[in-house]
């Protein structure tokens, strides 16, 4: 049988989805590196080709097909000075609003710069004039780097068609050997798509995903933080009333309703190996920012749907869930008011997808519940009576690391917003950042943090004039407590030193070198006994200092997930 594609596997991925996004033409020059991509292109009956010497007559040759067909091509040179001979006629692309797809051999990434023939540094070279730069894995060594080429094609497809369509670049480090093939092998690969109608979806557009919505018995909504947003609101709760639909959210997602289920690990925790099908969704929809909650993101992963509707105005948006087939360029309220979802339940399918869902929610709350009832002293026993003590119409922040998590087990609707810096979850600004949010509410916000972020950012306790609403609650348990539950540190005989790193401050009399009120806690007796005090308005703003044994903080966290296994 005759050998016709490259056994590289990202050039394969590479050909498939130019075939499958609907690409017609692709010019090539002729070269050593990037052979493996000529033969592919040129074994591939599906598209068109021509073979152009010169770089740059090869790239205003694109250009005029692109200009007058409307449509994007494709560009493949060799690895050195020959990406540059494209540069003009992308420059020219980028301005005239033309889709062109560059695509460029590279040598390894370790090679750059070491005086090996035809290396340069290519990577973001025509970046002045693309609307982006991708960069593909040097090697597919296993199914993050399958997903990673196939995720960066189109996302650099899509890109040059989204709004002012332009050209974009495409880098392929590429090892040797370079000229070995293998039987014909092409597998379809996962193409997302974008939405084009923006800022309205067109009629026959919202037609079209309202009746993929109404045929599909299992629907999961999963909502990442979000600001408040009364009408979004709405929206969800009608659509969390469907039999064929369930909503997850976190604390900071900022929606909450009696059919919105807020505690996604600890209902996940739940659900045994053999009946994950019977949870997993056929159609997931998404928005909002990241979420916090590794476990849903490894379910998903484990069990894709057919369907993946993503609804995001960035115009890369992440593939969280390594599942997306369809980017929607609006803010979710848009999308949800356009899709209708008073004429989705009007329409909705048959189905008892909700309620398996609600029955798990009812196990794992019961099992919750009974497994808090028998704690010692702890950080979950301390959060546990926490939550419920946040007064009704306060705000709340959450530090990274422990806080946000804890707070992701209870359920709770009194507080008016949840905040955290989960847009890169880090522990360097959250006391800044409550400071700063208590400013601007008259009301009080409550800071839950631990204490390593509380000294990382101490800096905070002097900002001139702090709202004397504000509550700084720290979770003072020895140092970075999260690195006793995590199953990489917590087994390793550094852990304490070098991850948990434990100090010797004294929080309490740094507290008092600063205008706030300080108050301490080191037992459930204690804490009742403070909170009252620690919520009573005053002239200055509050600490709570809250001790808990470091050392088995990690072992009841673990204890409270397989107790909800069992």
């Amino acid at each position: 049988m005759e050998k016709l594609h490259s056994d590289i596997e990202h050039v394969r991925i590479l050909t498939s989805l130019l075939v499958q996004k609907g690409i017609k033409e692709v010019i090539l020059s002729p070269g050593s590196r990037n052979a493996p991509l000529l033969v592919s292109i040129a074994r591939e009956k599906r598209l068109k080709h021509h073979v152009i010497v010169d770089e740059r007559s090869a790239a205003f040759f694109a250009l005029g097909i692109a200009q007058q067909t409307d449509r994007p091509v494709a560009l493949i040179c060799t690895s050195g000075t020959a990406l540059l001979n494209y540069s003009p006629a992308v420059a020219e692309a980028f301005y005239q609003g033309i889709p062109l797809i560059v695509i460029s051999a590279d040598r390894p990434t370790e090679w750059i710069d070491q005086d090996d023939s035809q290396t340069i540094r290519q990577q973001n070279a025509l970046d002045n004039f693309v609307k982006g730069s991708f960069q593909l894995p040097t090697a597919i060594t296993g199914e993050e780097d399958r997903w990673h080429a196939n995720r960066l094609v189109n996302e650099a497809i899509n890109l040059s068609l989204n709004n002012r369509k332009g050209p974009v670049h495409i880098n392929i480090p590429l090892r040797e050997p370079l000229y070995e093939f293998q039987q014909e092998f092409s597998p379809s690969q996962r193409v997302i798509k974008t939405l084009k109608d923006n800022p309205s979806l067109s009629p026959e557009t919202s037609q079209g995903l309202r009746e993929e919505f109404f045929l599909c018995p299992k629907v999961m909504i999963i909502a990442g933080f979000h600001a408040p947003d009364p009408i979004l609101q709405q929206h969800i709760e009608l659509l969390a009333s469907l039999p064929n639909v369930i909503v997850l959210t976190e604390s900071v997602t900022n929606l909450s309703a009696p059919l919105i289920i807020p505690t996604i690990d600890r209902v996940i925790s739940t659900i045994q190996p053999e009946e994950a099908n019977t949870y997993a969704p056929e159609l997931l929809i998404t928005f909002g920012g990241a979420v916090i909650s590794r476990m849903i993101k490894a379910f998903i992963r484990e069990h894709a749907p057919s369907a993946h509707w993503h609804i995001d105005k960035r115009q890369l948006p992440p593939d969280t869930y390594k599942s997306m087939t369809l980017h929607i360029p609006m803010d979710a309220r848009t999308f949800f008011d356009q899709l209708q979802p008073a004429e989705i339940k009007a329409n909705s399918l048959p189905s008892s997808y909700a309620h398996q869902w609600h029955q798990k929610e009812e196990k794992a709350t019961s099992k919750h519940e009974n497994y808090l009832k028998q704690i010692p002293w702890s950080d979950l026993k301390a959060f546990s009576m926490l939550i419920p003590s946040l007064p009704a119409g306060s705000r709340l922040q959450l530090g990274n690391s422990t806080p946000v998590r804890y707070a992701q087990l209870f359920n709770y609707t009194q507080v008016a917003r949840t905040d955290a810096n989960r847009g890169t979850s880090g522990i360097d600004g959250c006391m800044s950042t409550a400071v700063g949010a208590a400013s601007v509410f008259d009301g009080i916000t409550t800071l839950i943090v631990g204490d390593n972020s509380f000294l990382y950012d101490s800096n905070a306790l002097w900002i001139k004039n702090i709202n004397p609403s504000l509550r700084i609650i720290v979770i003072q348990n020895g140092g970075g407590g999260i690195f006793r539950f995590l199953a990489g540190p917590s087994a390793l005989e550094e852990m304490e030193e070098y991850f948990e790193t434990p100090h010797e401050v004294n929080i309490e009399q740094l507290a008092k070198n600063h205008p706030f009120n300080v108050y301490q806690a080191t037992d459930e007796s204690s804490l009742l006994a403070v909170l009252p005090d620690f919520y009573k308005p005053g002239q200055y703003p509050v600490i709570l200092v809250i001790h808990t044994p470091g050392k088995i903080n990690g072992e009841i966290l673990k204890a409270y997930f397989q107790a909800l296994k069992a």
